[in-house]
């Protein structure tokens, strides 16, 4: 199978990748999930003019020349309205909050007045409307504020309990399934025979994908055995999986079982190998309802095929329209010569340039195994196949890593 670009593999990613079906939830766990549906008021907020201070609830008639005394004759906090009838002369404390007792139209803020016993002087008016947050300020019953297709954030969590829903209808949540491929991988914290290494792709591609929404299921290392392989695939499968991620063993090598694998699991293969740099011996396909995409072993080209790819796989099943990375120009911090056919996604940082445009300056070396730059990048510096060779200073386009 030829190479194909990166825009027609990410096409092909997401070209059956639709939203997951709708699920109420409860506020707790709404944050991050995307509407079905638009989502009215069910009451006005505030519900009837309130108080937006502590003091005296008056009529503006009343306190048009200062001083003046006004009789006393209740109290209004919030949660415990005042029955009466505000008459000419007559002054209600209230609370920040209190429901305007009927008649007054106004609010005297504390420091304006003293309490004399069971009368009041306003030492300073207030014009009509004044301290009062009228009826519906904030919103209105039946006006639609959050929008079918809307990933909720931590605000629109607290403006839908004003609007007074405890459920929501939103887009399922991905199930992740991941396996790391390879007899010399260990966990971390093992005592390392010749030969082996430390597991660390999965803690990057579970993070990222815990980052997204996803639900995750850590399927652990499994070893160059076809039968072990192929058990781990339908243990995704069964499990329910929207999404299985492999690490390594997607190449054609002797000991490279992850496509043999899914190959006799029923895989149809949608693409193997990208032109890009570092991620070329990347796969994907389905498997039946299930999503499948194979990285490569190399930490970084994992971590790019995964923040490329899979982010954007995340995002379509959980009902987000907008699935690309957030791309930006910037300048370029050192001499770049020309490049290949592949694609190129450097690990850079950025530093501040004298006229607000970043800086981006590509760490010296770019080998794929290296976790360090990594660590250390700020963005991914984006050449595209068979770009010219760069001066520093000029401009490149960049993709920032999350935080």
């Amino acid at each position: 199978m030829a190479l194909i670009s990166v825009a027609e593999a990410l096409s092909r990613v997401l070209v059956d990748a639709h939203p997951l079906p709708a699920e109420s939830v409860a506020l707790t766990d709404a944050h991050g999930r995307v509407l079905t549906s638009d989502i009215a008021a069910l009451r006005s907020q505030p519900p009837g003019d309130v108080s937006a201070m502590d003091g005296y609830a008056v009529r503006a008639v009343d306190v048009g020349r200062t001083p003046a005394r006004l009789k006393v004759i209740g109290e209004v906090a919030a949660g415990h309205p005042f029955g009466c009838t505000l008459s000419a002369g007559q002054a209600v404390r209230i609370f920040t909050g209190g429901l305007m007792p009927p008649g007054a139209d106004t609010v005297v803020i504390q420091e304006n007045a003293t309490l004399d016993g069971e009368t009041v002087l306003i030492k300073i008016g207030a014009d009509r409307g004044r301290n009062v947050r009228v009826e519906a300020l904030d919103f209105r019953r039946g006006a639609a504020l959050l929008a079918k297709g809307h990933r909720l954030s931590d605000r629109d969590l607290a403006l839908a309990a004003a609007m007074n829903h405890p459920h929501l209808p939103v887009h399922g949540r991905p199930k992740l399934a991941f396996f790391a491929s390879g007899d010399e991988l260990v966990m971390p914290g093992s005592e390392l025979e010749s030969g082996e290494i430390v597991h660390s792709n999965g803690y990057a591609i579970l993070a990222l994908a815990r980052r997204e929404g996803c639900e995750v299921l850590d399927l652990g290392i499994v070893p160059d055995r076809l039968d072990e392989t192929t058990q781990a695939v339908r243990h995704a499968r069964d499990r329910g999986a929207d999404i299985l991620v492999t690490s390594g063993g997607a190449s054609v090598g002797d000991y490279d079982l992850v496509h043999k694998a899914l190959a006799s699991e029923g895989l149809a293969l949608s693409f193997w190998r990208v032109a890009m740099r570092p991620g070329r011996p990347m796969l994907h396909g389905r498997l039946r309802q299930m999503h499948v995409l194979g990285l490569p072993g190399n930490p970084v080209s994992a971590y790019v095929c995964s923040f490329l790819f899979l982010v954007a796989l995340i995002r379509r099943l959980s009902g987000q329209t907008n699935v690309d990375p957030a791309f930006e120009t910037a300048i370029l911090g050192r001499d770049l010569p020309e490049n290949d056919e592949r694609a190129d996604y450097l690990r850079a940082g950025l530093t501040a340039g004298a006229d607000g445009t970043p800086i981006a300056t590509p760490a010296p070396v770019q080998d794929s195994s290296m976790l360090t730059p990594l660590a250390a990048a700020e963005c991914l510096l984006i050449r595209e196949p068979h770009a010219p060779a760069a001066a520093a200073g000029s401009r490149c386009r960049v993709v920032r890593l999350p935080l």
